[in-house]
């Protein structure tokens, strides 16, 4: 991780998002330094995913500001001050971002390594040699070179996160989202999954936040947890403080259940 006085590459200032009467991020702040991996947890509902998907500009917000490398992700400057950011910013802004979703989201007529190459192809202007090239490091990182020029319908669910990760990947982000990457997942397709992860943490810098219920996983990758509740973070800490020692009842209430469940923590 970056040093402690590192200026942050994730800056989340008061942020509130609602979905009709439904209020799912409550002035919401927090700070993601340089290449640390950031583990929210939580009950369903809580607003893990909406931080994710109003980072990829998936989703706007209401209120407040959200900051990457020091670009504001929602405003765009303009005489002297700020207006909403156009679509060109955004794009902009996305470039820096990937993310990895629950339900894979890969193009079902498209091969796999069509899948990969799409982006770079049409939002950075990557010529297809070049585009091919890299796709095929990523797949051999993720152990799926020999699937390029499989269809989706002919791989595992665990396959298909993997070449999920990879197309992530191919537009070389400085920040990862994953949201819940292996709940959709067979038990036994769930570790190959999160060994992918684990090469990331190992051969990359990049920034990570990872929504999870692997609570095992989120105490051995991250070096920090956010547990939320109805849309504000209720306690933080290194994964030991909180897994073993957490302060706040409603965290104590939460991991309970997830221990009672079977899960380890």
């Amino acid at each position: 991780m970056a040093p402690a006085n590192a200026a942050p590459t994730i800056e989340i200032n008061g942020i509130s998002k609602s979905f009709g009467s439904f209020k799912v991020l409550d002035e919401l702040s927090f700070k993601v330094a340089p290449r640390e991996k950031l583990a929210l947890i939580g009950p369903s509902g809580s607003g893990k995913t909406t931080i994710l998907r109003i980072l990829m500009t998936l989703e706007g917000i209401d209120s407040g500001d959200i900051l990457i490398e020091g670009d504001n992700l929602y405003r765009m400057p303009a005489n002297g001050g700020l207006r909403p950011a156009n679509e060109q910013h955004l794009h902009k802004m996305r470039t820096k971002i990937g993310m990895v979703f629950q339900l894979f989201n890969l193009f079902p007529h498209k091969s796999v390594i069509d899948n990969v190459t799409l982006a770079p192809m049409l939002t950075k202007g990557v010529r297809q040699a070049e585009a091919e090239r890299h796709a095929m490091e990523l797949l051999e990182m993720v152990g799926l070179a020999d699937k390029a020029k499989a269809m989706p319908a002919q791989l595992s669910g665990g396959q298909k996160q993997r070449v999920a990760i990879a197309r992530a990947l191919a537009l070389s982000p400085k920040i990862m989202l994953f949201d819940e990457v292996t709940s959709a997942l067979d038990p036994e397709l769930v570790e190959e999954v999160l060994n992918v992860l684990w090469r990331l943490c190992a051969e990359t810098d990049m920034t990570m936040l990872l929504v999870t219920h692997e609570m095992g996983f989120a105490h051995d990758f991250a070096d920090r947890i956010l547990f939320f509740d109805r849309g504000r973070i209720v306690e933080e800490g290194k994964p030991e403080e909180i897994f073993r020692h957490p302060k706040q009842e409603r965290t104590q209430t939460f991991l309970k259940k997830i221990i009672a469940a079977g899960h380890r923590v």
